[in-house]
C-alpha cells in the first residue's frame, strides 16, 4: 500500500516538495508513494514539483477544510501537514476528522500549535517554567516603568502578539517610536527585550510514535532575509542538545518543529518555536538529517531511534534565487 503526502501551502518551498519525493523513492528508484500539494495560487512554484497539485481557497475561506479532505479521500492520503503557522491549528482542531478517515496530520495538538502562534503565551509558559528568555511586555506603562528604574533599556523589538515571518517587526530605539507603533495599529503588540548575541535555529524531530526526541540539527545563523535562514552554519552542542530535548518533552511537541534560539554571554534563551518546516530546513537535510524519512517511517507504523547530532559541523548554508517557467498552457 502507497504512502501518500499532501502539503498544504506548498508555495516557495520546493525543497520541502523534492525531499519527500525522494524520501518516498525505495532503493531501486521505485516510487512507494505521491506527494501532493497545495496552494490558493497555480503561481506557487513548488506545487510543480509535487507529483500532482490541486489549487484551494484561501484557509480562512468557509468550507475550507472539508475541500482538504476531500482531496484526502480522493488522493488516499496517507500524512498532511501545512508550511505556514496559522494552518497548522485548523488542522489540529480537525485532528478527529482527519484520523476518521486514516488520515495522520504531521504536526503538534491545538493547544501547542496555539501557544506557538500567540507569543505572550509562549513568553508566559517560559517564564513559568524556569527557562531563559527575553524580557516581554504587552502592558506598554509596565514596560516604561521597568525602563525608569533600569531593569531593561532600549533598543526593544516590538511585534505583533500573533505573526509569523518577521511581518511587522520593528526594532525600537526610543519612546517616541514606540508610541507611534503602539497608537498606529489595531493588532496586539508586545514589547520584547533586545537580546544581542548569536542567533541559532534547531530543526528537531518528535517520533509521532514513541513521542521522543530522535533527531536535532543546530545552525548558528548568519544572515537573515524575510524571517527565514539565508546563510548559516552548521554546529554542534551536548548541552543545547540537553536543553532542546527537556524543552521539547515539557511542552509536548510532536513531529517536526523549528525553534529559534539565543546564545548570549553563554547562556541558550528560548525565543520562538514554528511547529512545522522551517525556512532552514535545507540545511540540516543537506547535512544528512531527513526528517521526512522519519515521518515517512512514522506513517508507516515504524517508531525512529534517536540519532542526535549526527551530522557534520563547519557546513554552511547558503541560499540563492532560481526561477521556474512555464507556458499558459502548463499553469
Amino acid at each position: 500500500m502507497s504512502t501518500n503526502v499532501l502539503v498544504l501551502s506548498a508555495g516557495t518551498r520546493n525543497k520541502i516538495i523534492q525531499y519527500f519525493k525522494m524520501a518516498l523513492t525505495d532503493k531501486s528508484g521505485k516510487r512507494i508513494g505521491n506527494v501532493i500539494a497545495t496552494d490558493m495560487s497555480e503561481l506557487a512554484p513548488s506545487v510543480y514539483e509535487a507529483d500532482k497539485f490541486y489549487k484551494v481557497p484561501r484557509m480562512t475561506a468557509d468550507g475550507y477544510i472539508d475541500v482538504i479532505l476531500d482531496i484526502c479521500k480522493k488522493e488516499k492520503v496517507t500524512g498532511v501537514c501545512s508550511l505556514i503557522d496559522p494552518e497548522l491549528s485548523l488542522l489540529a482542531e480537525h485532528n478527529r476528522e482527519f484520523k476518521d478517515i486514516g488520515v495522520t496530520v504531521i504536526g503538534s495538538a491545538y493547544e501547542i500549535c496555539e501557544s506557538c502562534l500567540d507569543k505572550w503565551k509562549m513568553f508566559c509558559w517560559l517564564e513559568e517554567h524556569h527557562y531563559n528568555c527575553a524580557k516581554t511586555y504587552i502592558d506598554k506603562e509596565l514596560f516604561y516603568k521597568d525602563l525608569n528604574e533600569g531593569k531593561i533599556q532600549f533598543p526593544v523589538f516590538v511585534k505583533p502578539v500573533k505573526g509569523s515571518a518577521s511581518i511587522a517587526i520593528s526594532k525600537v530605539h526610543s519612546r517616541e517610536m514606540l508610541d507611534a507603533l503602539f497608537s498606529n495599529t489595531d493588532s496586539q503588540l508586545m514589547i520584547q527585550e533586545y537580546l544581542s548575541g548569536q542567533e541559532i535555529g534547531v530543526d528537531c524531530y518528535i517520533d509521532m510514535l514513541s513521542k521522543e526526541v530522535v533527531s536535532i540539527f543546530c545552525k548558528n545563523k548568519i544572515v537573515m532575509r524575510a524571517g527565514e535562514t539565508d546563510k548559516a552554519v552548521s554546529f554542534k552542542d551536548d548541552r543545547l542538545f540537553q536543553l532542546v530535548t527537556q524543552f521539547v518533552r515539557e511542552f509536548g511537541f510532536c513531529g517536526q518543529i523549528d525553534i529559534d534560539i539565543f546564545e548570549v554571554d553563554g547562556k541558550y534563551y528560548i525565543s520562538e518555536v514554528n511547529p512545522r518546516f522551517g525556512g532552514g530546513y535545507p540545511h540540516a537535510y543537506e547535512c544528512g538529517v531527513n526528517h521526512m524519512e522519519l515521518i515517512v517511517n512514522n506513517l508507516n507504523g515504524i517508531v525512529n531511534k534517536p540519532n542526535i547530532g549526527r551530522y557534520a559541523e563547519g557546513i554552511y548554508m547558503m541560499k540563492y534565487n532560481e526561477v521556474m517557467i512555464k507556458n499558459g498552457e502548463q499553469i
